[in-house]
């Protein structure tokens, strides 16, 4: 018989073989960022989450950054009357994002600003490129890869001039790390912008509550294809969370394309591909080159806030198992809407948090 159980009798011996533990340092903390001033719009199926305008956002990242927390992903919301069927709000030399990023620089040099880099919020269709056309079904719309290309890549440049220090590609098309890094690489201004490829992503229903606050639910393209259809969802460009080693080729793809981050999303239905990811490419290694990254989307975050406040869980208890096991299955860094409470919880959370 072996007693396994001697690990575990008393806090002491729990903590001496934990061999995962959590840290600020891991955390990344995602925020929505709208047009105006004084401006704070609760998100209803995100309890605790706002769409921010600029002068908020600051005010908000300030906290966060004193919690312990250096790392924001910025995701742009813009209104209706602003989008176009190329999504130009998104790659405008004054846009959106550029402001927020230059004034979070200005306030806070020492956070690390990480912008998402996709036209689904920028679009009238609410899709994440543009469209053509379908080949292979008579009257119907397709989301056409290499036209959108330029346009992820000039978006990412505008971020980069405006500070970003990480641009993080979700659209999902075919070569976007590398179209990305060569347009950052013809400038000494921007070479040094790190590109944080959303590798492995799912066509998920995970996403709904995030589609709701950045208003990118795929809409009407009526006004400039009348008479085709368009696609309801994203399932095109969006990995089939039936398959196992897609994800994998995913990843390799944007190493070989020069990310300096892959990702995993959703985290938890997908802890198998982290491991798997982590463990082929030797991610986690003081010898690796590239970090792995995992995103608790919003409808985890969702699911989590619904149980704890119908008291089915225990909120501080469930954040942090989920965050540690997102870690233990190889994430170096955790995309989390979290982020912020964790942080400011982390003397009372069985001093775990570090």
């Amino acid at each position: 018989m072996i007693r396994f159980r001697q690990t575990r009798d008393s806090q002491a011996e729990r903590d001496r073989h934990a061999d995962v533990d959590l840290s600020v340092d891991d955390l990344i903390m995602p925020y929505f960022v709208v047009e105006g001033r004084d401006r704070q719009e609760a998100v209803p199926s995100m309890p605790g989450v706002s769409r921010l305008s600029i002068d908020r956002l600051v005010d908000e990242a300030r906290g966060l950054y004193c919690a312990g927390v250096s790392k924001v992903l910025l995701f742009g919301v813009v209104d209706d009357k602003d989008k176009d069927e190329r999504g130009s709000a998104a790659y405008s030399s004054d846009n959106l994002i550029a402001r927020a990023v230059r004034a979070l620089k200005s306030a806070l040099p020492g956070m690390t600003v990480i912008t998402d880099i996709c036209l689904c919020e920028y679009t009238s269709h609410g899709h994440c490129g543009l469209l053509r056309p379908s080949v292979s079904e008579a009257g119907a719309l397709d989301v056409d890869n290499d036209s959108t290309l330029p346009l992820l890549a000039e978006m990412a440049r505008t971020h980069a001039m405006a500070g970003a220090d990480i641009v993080a590609p979700s659209a999902m098309m075919d070569g976007q790390v590398a179209a990305i890094r060569a347009r950052l690489d013809e400038d000494p201004q921007t070479e040094d912008c790190q590109v944080m490829g959303y590798s492995a992503k799912y066509a998920s229903a995970f996403y709904g509550p995030f589609r709701d606050a950045a208003g990118s639910a795929p809409g009407d393209a009526s006004a400039s294809w009348p008479g085709f259809k368009l696609p309801a969802n994203r399932k095109t460009y969006q990995m089939d969370y039936r398959t196992r080693t897609q994800g994998l080729e995913e990843i390799a793809a944007d190493i070989q394309e020069g990310a300096a981050y892959v990702m995993v999303k959703p985290a938890m239905p997908y802890l198998d591909i982290l491991a798997r990811a982590t463990d082929k490419f030797g991610l986690g290694t003081e010898s690796a080159h590239v970090k792995m990254v995992a995103y608790q989307v919003s409808g985890e975050y969702a699911m989590l806030c619904a149980a704890a406040e119908n008291g089915w869980l225990d909120r501080d208890r469930v954040i942090y198992e989920s965050l540690i096991g997102i870690k233990r299955a190889g994430a170096e860094l955790i995309i989390t809407y979290f982020a912020k409470e964790v942080a400011e919880k982390r003397l009372t959370l069985n001093g775990y948090l570090k």
